[in-house]
C-alpha cells in the first residue's frame, strides 16, 4: 500500500436543495466552466467497541468525531478521459449560519483491502455509506458541484478553499458564496445546514 502526501485546506462551503436539477445544470453550463462528471462512493469509519484496539473501557476515545471517510471516485472529463482514485479524508467540522468551515486533511491510497484491514486492527468499524453522482464546475475561484445524493435528493454545493479560517476570511468567503447562490436563482431558505452524515443517520432511524 502506498500512502501519498497529505493535503490540508480549510473549506468554506454551503449546500442547498435543488428542485429542478436540469434547469440548474443548463444555467451552470452557460455561466460557469464545466470541469467533469463524477461518481463518489463513500464509506465512513468510526472508533468501535474495544477488542482488537486493546483500549480498556466500553468505548475507545473518539479522535474522529466526524469519522474517517474512504472515497472511491471516478471522474470523466470533457475530452472523455477518465480517472479513478481512492482517497482517505478526516475533518474537523463547524457550521456558522449555514456555512460549513471544515479543516480537511486528505491522502490517497492504492490498496483499499490493506488499508481497511489496518483500520479494523486499530479498532475502527464501518458506519454509514454515501453515494453521489454529479457534475463539477468552477467560477471565480469557487468550486461548484451539482450532486445527486442517493436517498437524499439533489443539491448544489459551493466551496472555496482557504489557507486559514480567520473571521475576515470566512466572512469574505461567505459573501462570495451567497452572491453566487443568488446569481443562480436559489433562495437562501434552500440552504441545508446539516451534514450529509447527519441526514443519512436521521433517515436510517425513520
Amino acid at each position: 500500500m502506498i500512502l501519498y502526501d497529505i493535503t490540508m485546506a480549510f473549506e468554506i462551503e454551503l449546500k442547498a436543495h435543488i428542485s429542478d436539477s436540469e434547469a440548474l445544470k443548463r444555467l451552470l453550463f452557460e455561466k460557469t466552466k464545466y470541469e467533469m462528471a463524477f461518481t463518489k462512493d463513500d464509506t465512513y469509519w468510526y472508533p468501535g467497541r474495544t477488542g482488537d484496539s486493546g483500549i480498556s473501557g466500553d468505548r475507545a476515545p473518539n479522535p474522529l468525531p466526524s469519522g474517517l471517510r474512504i472515497r472511491r471516485e471516478n471522474k470523466i472529463f470533457e475530452d472523455g478521459k477518465e480517472e479513478s482514485s481512492i482517497s482517505v479524508t478526516f475533518k474537523i467540522k463547524e457550521v456558522k449560519d449555514g456555512i460549513e468551515i471544515n479543516n480537511e486533511q486528505e491522502f490517497e491510497i492504492n490498496s483499499l483491502p490493506v488499508f481497511e484491514e489496518l483500520l479494523k486492527r486499530l479498532g475502527l468499524i464501518p458506519g454509514h455509506a454515501k453515494k453521489k453522482r454529479g457534475w463539477a464546475f468552477t467560477h471565480n475561484g469557487i468550486n461548484i458541484e451539482l450532486t445527486e445524493v442517493e436517498g437524499l435528493g439533489t443539491f448544489v454545493e459551493l466551496e472555496i478553499l482557504a489557507d486559514n479560517k480567520r473571521e475576515e476570511t470566512i466572512a469574505s468567503g461567505r459573501e462570495k458564496l451567497m452572491q453566487l447562490l443568488d446569481s443562480l436563482g436559489i433562495e437562501q431558505d434552500a440552504i441545508e445546514s446539516r451534514f450529509y452524515s447527519e441526514m443519512l443517520r436521521s433517515q436510517a432511524k425513520l
